[in-house]
This record gives structure tokens, sequence and C-alpha cells, in this order.
């Protein structure tokens, strides 16, 4: 999955092992930067694979020997424009966005260096799998530049003490710093990381597929909602997941000590 690309070959690929999708940032050379054009195919490739009814895990990886770097600073400085750059980074939340709003898990699959956007990215991922050597960091301070898109998605996935500190300084944070506070949700041998990222998946596909979409939107959803609508909000979703076949068949299993079948499987 990391090995070096061809250079004739597209800047996002898309493979597809049952019902898990993998899609691989593909600027090896640019450790995967986010240009115009990758967050163009990001965009395309989310909304076309959001209406598939048999997907059940996204996986966002990076080819070579890094995640993602973050935006392309070359073609940043390239149009010294606020406008192009209002047009840039509504384009990147537009990504984040879809990637909040796609209807099955999305998960980081982690190597190498996340930094700015990159780290943005993985914040922005439902669970991310990372290297044991793997580093993040929000960098651009170090170029005179406040991470103020990064440290949305950041400052919901880790506590405000660490988001500031690697907002302010620029640092990297290892792998199990990550996973200490929530940024990554597992760590594993670099050698082994691609198993993980297969286990990960493996288990939540084993999973009623009705339950995991109806959670997926439903988590989003309420962390936004003060706490007693949170819970009328959970009340009502949880009602109407127990209406649906699968609820009911994987009831029906645990109570007859066997194996559910999930609708649709």
């Amino acid at each position: 999955m990391t090995a070096p690309a061809d250079a004739a070959a597209p800047i996002l690929l898309r493979s597809r092992v049952d019902d898990v999708v993998t899609l691989t940032l593909n600027r090896p050379a640019q450790f995967n930067a986010l240009s115009e054009e990758m967050l163009a195919a990001l965009l395309v490739a989310l909304e076309d694979l959001a209406s598939d009814a048999d997907l059940r895990c996204l996986v966002i990886a990076g080819a070579g020997k890094a995640f993602c770097a973050g935006h392309d600073l070359h073609q940043m400085r390239g149009t010294p424009d606020e406008a192009y750059y209002q047009a840039l980074f509504a384009q990147c939340g537009a990504v984040m966005l879809a990637i909040a709003r796609f209807p099955v898990p999305v998960i980081a699959r982690v190597h190498g260096v996340a930094t700015a956007a990159g780290c943005q990215l993985v914040a922005a991922c439902d669970l991310a799998v990372a290297g044991e050597r793997a580093r993040f960091a929000v960098s651009g301070i170090n170029v005179g530049l406040f991470c103020s898109t990064p440290a949305v998605p950041l400052s919901r996935a880790v506590g405000s003490k660490l988001a500031l500190d690697m907002l302010f300084t620029g640092r990297f944070i290892s792998a199990a710093e990550a996973l200490t506070h929530g940024l990554v949700s597992r760590v594993a041998p670099d050698a082994d990381l691609d198993a993980a990222v297969d286990a990960l998946t493996g288990e939540i596909a084993a999973k009623s597929p009705v339950a995991i979409r109806t959670g997926k939107a439903m988590f989003a959803r309420q962390r936004a909602l003060p706490l007693d609508e949170a819970y009328g909000y959970a009340a009502g979703v949880m009602a109407g997941n127990m209406m649906a076949a699968d609820a009911a068949e994987g009831i029906d299993a645990f109570i007859g000590k066997r194996p559910p079948v999930w609708a649709g499987r």
C-alpha cells in the first residue's frame, strides 16, 4: 500500500477488498501534500462512495514514506491572493465535512508523518490506526501561519491543552502520545500496520450495517447538542434502531446463543 508510485499514476488510488475501500493519497515525492487537485479528487471519491450501500468501511492511506505533509506550500505561494486562499481552505473544509458526513466509519492508516492539514485529516477521520513510529504535528506556526482549519477537528479529538500546545509550538507528538490523548485509536508496529487496519475494518464489517450507519450519524449529531437534548435525540434514534430487522435478529441470536445473520449480508 505504501510503495512509491509511478509518476503517471493517478494522484488518488482506489482499491476494494470485499466491503472495504481504501483511498491512497498518491503523491509520494511531495509526501502526499494536499494540492488543489488532491482535494478535488478526494471530494469526488467521497461523494461517489457515499452512495455505495454495500460499503462497510473507508480507509484513507498514503503512498511512500509519509501519510500526508499538509497543504502544498509551493502551490499556495504560487497564487498569493486572499480570494484564492479562501477558496482553497473552503475546499479543504468540504473534504473534512464529507468525511464527517460519510455514512460509514472512515479510518486513517497513518505512517511516517501527518503534519498540518495532514494531521487535520487524521483528526477528521472517525478512527485512526498509526504505526508506532508515526509522528503528528500542526506545524504552520513554524512558517508564520496558525493552523486555524486543522485546529477545528484537532480540538474535537484531543483536549484543549494539548491542541494549543501543538498549535502554538508546532512540536511533533509520537504515536504513543497521540494514542494517549485520543488523536488515534490504535497503534501497531510499523510492520504490522496493514494487519492492524484489516483487523479493525474486519471487526466493524462484522457488525450490523444498519447499526453502524445509524451510530455514525447519531454520534456526530449528539455531540453538537446540549446534554438534555442529546439524551432525547439518542432515545429516539435507539427506539428506531430497535425496530430494524437487524436488532431483532441480533437479540434473538444472542438469546439463542448463535451467530447473527445480518440483513443484506
